[in-house]
């Protein structure tokens, strides 16, 4: 029997694959829509062809002889026929956004009232990692921002740390100004992209 081989590329798609009777399709392969929003895609092969899954709930179904047929399903469907594989997915991954005094890593009051809130979901998830990602505005050069960026995010790591959080399961990296919540013109204060964005997974 032919099996549709996944390239190891497509790392961002999360693809259902279940096998089924002798009657009905060997193997079928549904892409299922991204928790974040993001576009997915999926290629499926055979030794009798390709076939490239690009939007959320289409289905590939593939013969014994590993002939590919397209379909299409909705969540709904999905839901009632495979219960018990659906609640394998993990859970979503929550974000949070924590906000920076100018020029410095060192949190806003609101912000830093916030830091138990995170702790309290990282905690209770199987994986518990979290990625924090530090960003600035447009004041100062880009270097400088690098540099300050990847700072606020060192400094909310070393606070969840402080707290009790396992140090290896936090990661820190700074994006400078390139990534705005708000764009601005160069040299403009907005307290918006002076942020660290957490990712709970």
């Amino acid at each position: 029997m032919n099996r549709p081989r996944l390239p190891t590329h497509a790392l961002a798609t999360l693809a259902l694959a279940a096998l089924l009777s002798a009657c009905a399709p060997a193997t079928r392969v549904t892409l299922l829509p991204q928790s974040t929003g993001i576009p997915s895609a999926v290629e499926v092969r055979t030794d009798k062809g390709v076939q490239r899954l690009s939007k959320p709930y289409q289905v590939a179904n593939v013969s014994a002889s590993g002939a590919i047929s397209l379909d299409t399903t909705n969540a709904t469907r999905l839901r009632q026929t495979y219960p018990d594989l659906l609640a394998l997915q993990p859970p979503a991954p929550e974000r949070f956004t924590l906000e920076f005094e100018l020029g410095t890593s060192q949190l806003t009051a609101q912000s830093q009232a916030q830091l138990d809130t995170v702790m309290a979901r990282a905690q209770a998830r199987a994986g518990g990692e979290v990625v924090v990602t530090g960003h600035t505005d447009r004041q100062g050069s880009t270097e400088a921002n690098d540099r300050l960026s990847l700072q606020r995010a060192q400094a909310v790591r070393a606070l969840l740390i402080e707290r009790g959080f396992k140090a290896n399961l936090i990661e820190a990296v700074g994006r400078g100004e390139r990534e705005p919540l708000v764009p601005t013109d160069d040299e403009v204060a907005e307290p918006r992209n002076r942020r660290a964005e957490l990712l709970v997974r």
